[in-house]
């Protein structure tokens, strides 16, 4: 193979990264989403010949998945009970592709609970929610406020991800993905119970309230899982947008007001 320049070499990394080629880990490739072999499941017992019983459809495609999900959300009691419900939850191929689940960081008992869009590469590798250039910027946003996820008491913020695994390439998540997942994050919310809600980034946004298009709703105070919800741009788009930084404070001031006893 021929020598290329160091220019072409940087920006064939560069690609690689962008593409979420971003980890070097054995000499030969892994299919990180090839599922297991399952067992067939046992067939029901036949209905005895002389009854009549009407013809049951065909099961939609992830019925079964979100089923199960909601089961074992509304079963888990505590945080850590949830935790382990979604590590134990086989139907969704994310985890697979993943290098760590993320789950949330930050007290708990915050009045505050801050979700963000799905885990990109660095809340992959450090295995919480906001990490990064990005989570250094949402730490410095909620100190102008006086809000830390380091802080315990009024002080404090609950982070968490609207999923809890990397989606390949940073794409966007499918329905079907959303929908599986969907009763642990709405379990999550009613065990951390917090006073506000704040929705940073559209998957959030669609997740909780059923709608998109973040840059018309931040700002305006509305409702999401039976608590007061505050869309908001993050990070991650304040760092493309500067200009959006002014539209920010505005939302933080808001938030404080509404803080404020």
């Amino acid at each position: 193979m021929p020598e290329i320049d160091p220019f072409t070499a940087q920006a064939t990394l560069e690609w690689l990264i962008e593409m979420g080629c971003d980890e070097a880990i054995c000499e030969h490739p892994v299919n990180r989403f090839a599922l297991p072999e399952r067992q067939p499941a046992p067939a029901p017992p036949a209905a005895p010949a002389e009854a009549d019983t009407p013809a049951t459809p065909d099961t939609a495609p992830g019925t079964d998945a979100v089923a199960e999900a909601a089961r074992r959300a509304a079963a888990a009691a505590t945080l850590a009970e949830l935790h382990d419900a979604i590590l134990g939850y086989p139907y969704c191929d994310l985890r697979l592709g993943a290098a760590n689940t993320v789950f949330a960081s930050g007290d708990p008992s915050a009045r505050v609970m801050i979700l963000g869009d799905a885990p990109g590469r660095d809340e992959d590798r450090a295995g919480h929610p906001f990490a990064g250039t990005g989570g250094e910027l949402l730490d410095r946003m909620l100190a102008a406020i006086g809000l830390s996820r380091t802080a315990q008491g009024a002080a404090s913020a609950y982070l968490a991800c609207v999923l809890p695994w990397r989606l390949p390439s940073d794409r966007a998540p499918e329905a079907e993905e959303m929908a599986m997942m969907l009763p642990f994050l709405r379990r999550h919310v009613e065990l951390a119970n917090p006073e506000i809600l704040v929705l940073m980034g559209n998957q959030p946004c669609g997740a909780v309230l059923g709608q998109r298009g973040l840059t018309r709703l931040r700002g305006t105070w509305t409702e999401g899982f039976g608590r007061p919800a505050l869309p908001m741009l993050p990070p991650a788009f304040l760092m493309r947008n500067p200009t959006a930084k002014r539209d920010a404070w505005a939302d933080l001031l808001e938030l404080a007001a509404r803080l404020d006893p």
